[in-house]
Parts: C-alpha cells; sequence; structure tokens
C-alpha cells in the first residue's frame, strides 16, 4: 500500500513539472501566433506519448517484476539523482532558480522572431516535455507492478495543469516548481534504492513499510547538503 502511494504521488508531482513547463510553451505560442496550431500541436505530442504508454507499457509489466526492478531501480536512482543535484544546488543558491515567467519571456520572443511556423514550435518544445512524462509513467508503473496506476497520476497531473493553465491565462509562475522539483528528486531517488534493493533479491526489514523512511531518510540528507552548500565559500 505504502509503496502504491508514494509511486502515485511520485509520478503525480514529477509529470505536473514537466507538463507545467509545457503549458508555458503553449501559453507563449498560442498569445501571440494563434491558439490553433499550438493547441493542435500540443494535442499531437500528447497522443503520441499516451500511444507510447500504451504500447510499451503492456510489454514491460510482461516482464517478471523481479528482474525489472533491478533495472528501473537503476534507472530512477540515476533519473532521481539528476533531479536531486539540480534541486539542492537551486536551493542553496548556487544555480538559477526555475522561472516560469521568465521562460515564458523568452518563448515568446522565439515564436515572434522565427521563421517556424507555430505548430512546429510548439510540437518541438511540448513532445520533449510529453516523452518525458511517458519514460517517467512507464518506469514508476513498471516498478510497482502498474503502469496504468502511474499512468493515471498522469492524467491526473494533466487535468490539474490544463485547468490551471486555462483558467490563469498565464504562465503558473505560482506552482513551487522549485520545491516540486526537490521533492520529485527526494521521491525518485529513494524509490531508485529501493526496488534496486528489492531487484537484487534483498529483502527489506520492514518490507513496504521501509520506503517512509528511506524517503525520510533522503529527505533529511538532502536538507544537510543544501545547508552545507549554503554556508560554504563560493
Amino acid at each position: 500500500m505504502a509503496a502504491g502511494v508514494f509511486a502515485f504521488a511520485s509520478a503525480f508531482l514529477a509529470c505536473g513539472v514537466e507538463l507545467v513547463e509545457a503549458a508555458t510553451i503553449v501559453l507563449a505560442v498560442g498569445f501571440t501566433r494563434g491558439w490553433r496550431p499550438a493547441l493542435s500541436a500540443a494535442a499531437l505530442s500528447t497522443a503520441i506519448a499516451a500511444a507510447a504508454i500504451a504500447v510499451f507499457g503492456p510489454a514491460l509489466e510482461r516482464i517478471p517484476l523481479d528482474d525489472l526492478r533491478l533495472v528501473i531501480g537503476i534507472l530512477l536512482l540515476f533519473f532521481g539523482l539528476q533531479w536531486l543535484k539540480k534541486a539542492i544546488l537551486r536551493a542553496s543558491g548556487r544555480k538559477a532558480k526555475r522561472d516560469e515567467d521568465a521562460k515564458y519571456d523568452a518563448e515568446v520572443e522565439e515564436a515572434r522572431r522565427t521563421s517556424r511556423s507555430a505548430f512546429a514550435l510548439v510540437f518541438q518544445g511540448v513532445l520533449v516535455e510529453e516523452l518525458e512524462v511517458a519514460v517517467i509513467v512507464l518506469t514508476l508503473g513498471a516498478a510497482h507492478g502498474s503502469v496504468a496506476l502511474a499512468a493515471a497520476a498522469a492524467a491526473a497531473a494533466f487535468v490539474v495543469v490544463v485547468i490551471a493553465a486555462a483558467v490563469a491565462r498565464h504562465p503558473l509562475s505560482r506552482v513551487p516548481e522549485n520545491a516540486l522539483a526537490l521533492v520529485v528528486g527526494v521521491m525518485l531517488t529513494s524509490f531508485g534504492v529501493f526496488w534496486t534493493i528489492e531487484g537484487l533479491r534483498l529483502d527489506w526489514p520492514a518490507g513496504d513499510a521501509a520506503l517512509p523512511l528511506l524517503v525520510t531518510a533522503v529527505a533529511g540528507t538532502s536538507w544537510l547538503l543544501v545547508q552545507r552548500i549554503r554556508r560554504a565559500p563560493t
């Protein structure tokens, strides 16, 4: 139960961060170059990502779970540490934080000066974000044994971001992306460690109940690293 809750939450938050960035691209090009090509390109990108999940999800679920968890655990550990490193550096002031307003302004400027069509602009940018969503869904879902669970989390994140963007009609700069990225990094790293150990056929003493403790340990270590980096001379 604990692993399922954490898997859903991790997929929801990670996909939400990627989709906020996709929404910024759609909004910038939509207001600048027109909504029909922007929304059409976003819809096509979403359909491609959904098709990838639909095709590869069932195939991954047919692979023995123990064998799959070792590979997926290592991948999640790699991705999680990448997210965590960037988030720690941003939280400690050593790396510029995500700024959706600045990104929106940059996308507007690109839309105004480029000769590429509005459709191409949105398709290229949004497809990258949507495929990252697909990777998140497939890895987390396959490791947990239920791609459908991770897909449901991604769908929920998609609905929330679309509604927020439609209501705000402005970059979602109030979304605490930097804090969410840190949370996602902690959770992906924790899952990576958890499932890598399980993939090696080693048992956690408390089973799935060890996962919340692992998340707490990774979060605490990350907080200590942020404090240490802040105090370190530049």
